[in-house]
């Protein structure tokens, strides 16, 4: 259901968003011109930084698993190089702080926000990511023994604590801000694929819903207090349509609409009520309503007229779409198609074991898009250096390129490069029609002549062998 096209649109919206604003957590630095005030700061911020690492590795629940240790900040800090020299250090000397970490990790252990914590882990109330600032400020920095354990250092002064604690402040503003996490970028794109798969089952379940939602408007009418003759034998055919009925009924939709307890009755009547009354003052469902007599093909042909015509436009919809997922409104018309599709096979009967389609076609697909986003990430400055040789310097400057056409550039480099069996001219002329979409009116000639280019080079050099 997810083919490459969609994929390849996911991973170059999410490299843009992700390169632009790439900013690497790193630690404070030691200070300028330092005196024996700031000295003292920057080394009790360190060593401050290396209790909090040996409280994460003394924290253990069952098993020997880590809670805090597992956390990204303190990943984070244990890949900085000053952390890793620290580190060092403290092999071959006493870590002042040593005799605090046990009576700190019980402490902490037994506080409600580390139970908490605990409690919420894996549920979007996770608190991750400000879990250790919390710690820090409110039972670590604190702590009486640790205070007096500060006072009698060298060049100790309450100015260079306040100094250091502003420094802390700071590594967790860094931390917030930084966006070098590939694995969180991978977890986006992940999200953003399952996404897509839900819309799919929410768009298929719209036939399944407007009609319970007009079976249930037609059983209000029989009991009206004086009911017409249309109100007591309505035309039932609406309700009564095969498509809907075979979707309802399918296995694999059942299954998912159960444990994602998908609903748009629950979720948004009023904006089911007025798509229904849209379908229901249309042609489409006048012709059809008129029809002496129709079989399952009609019914299946009668949706896709009402997909095409009137709920990919209808505005409520559409907005819905915006407001309920990030994601939906560019997905919307490829998802829209595989929809279409699905009601075709469900047509053809019991040519196919299922109608519903797969969430991708083999495990090639399932990996291609994260295979594509990280080897972009990881060779971006390879990438780049190609598409800087490569510019005609007298039209173009390579400081002033639209980022989004260098984006897309990349993302084709790396297909090209990475994926031997896709056909140079399908990698090629995918990204130029991703270009056109996403940048500018000139993007899709100018990604073509870059990429014609760069693959003429790489030829040149053994790089790539397809045609």
């Amino acid at each position: 259901m997810i083919n490459r096209v969609l994929i390849r649109i996911k991973v170059v919206q999410l490299l843009y968003s992700y390169l632009l604003i790439e900013n690497h957590f790193m630690l404070e630095s030691q200070p300028s011109a330092p005196t024996k005030e700031k000295r003292f700061a920057y080394s009790l911020y360190l060593d401050m930084l290396m209790l909090i690492v040996r409280i994460s590795d003394r924290v253990e629940k069952r098993g020997g698993y880590h809670p805090l240790g597992d956390t990204r900040f303190i990943k984070k800090i244990l890949a900085d190089d000053k952390m890793k020299s620290l580190e060092m250090k403290y092999r071959h000397e006493d870590f002042p702080f040593q005799h605090l970490v046990a009576s700190l990790a019980e402490t902490i252990k037994e506080s409600g926000l580390y139970k908490n914590y605990i409690k919420d882990s894996g549920t979007d109330k996770g608190d991750d990511d400000q879990i250790w600032e919390k710690i820090v400020n409110l039972i670590i920095l604190p702590n009486p023994a640790l205070n007096s354990a500060m006072s009698t250092r060298d060049n100790f002064t309450l100015r260079g604590v306040e100094r250091m604690k502003g420094m802390l402040s700071d590594t967790f503003k860094n931390f917030y801000a930084s966006r070098d996490n590939i694995d969180d970028a991978l977890k986006t794109l992940s999200l953003s694929m399952m996404k897509a798969r839900e819309l799919y089952f929410r768009l298929l379940l719209l036939p399944v819903e407007l009609c319970r939602l007009r079976e249930d408007q037609l059983e209000e009418n029989r009991h009206k207090y004086i009911p017409t003759d249309e109100d007591l034998n309505p035309n039932m055919r609406f309700v009564e349509n095969g498509l809907a009925a075979v979707i309802a009924s399918n296995p694999t939709f059942q299954e998912f609409c159960e444990k994602n307890k998908t609903s748009w009755i629950a979720d948004d009547r009023i904006m089911l009520e007025a798509l229904l009354k849209q379908i229901m003052e249309s042609e489409i469902y006048a012709d059809y309503m008129d029809f002496p007599a129709t079989d399952f093909s009609t019914d299946c042909e009668f949706w896709k007229n009402v997909y095409k015509h009137i709920i990919f436009h209808n505005s409520d919809f559409l907005e819905t779409m915006e407001t309920q997922s990030v994601f939906w409104n560019d997905d919307l018309e490829i998802i829209g198609t595989f929809v279409i599709k699905t009601i075709k096979r469900f047509e053809e009967g019991s040519d196919v074991e299922d109608p519903i389609l797969p969430m991708y076609k083999d495990a090639e697909d399932s990996s291609f898009g994260r295979i594509l986003f990280s080897d972009v990430v990881r060779e971006k400055d390879l990438y780049r250096r190609y598409i800087d040789d490569s510019i005609d310097l007298n039209h173009w400057d390579t400081e002033r390129l639209a980022f989004m056409d260098v984006i897309v550039t990349m993302t084709a480099l790396s297909e090209i490069l990475n994926f031997p069996k896709i056909p140079l001219a399908v990698s090629i002329n995918e990204y130029i029609e991703i270009a056109k979409s996403y940048s500018t009116s000139k993007s899709g000639a100018f990604v073509n002549g870059l990429l014609y280019t760069i693959t003429e080079r790489l030829r040149e050099e053994g790089k790539i062998m397809k045609n």
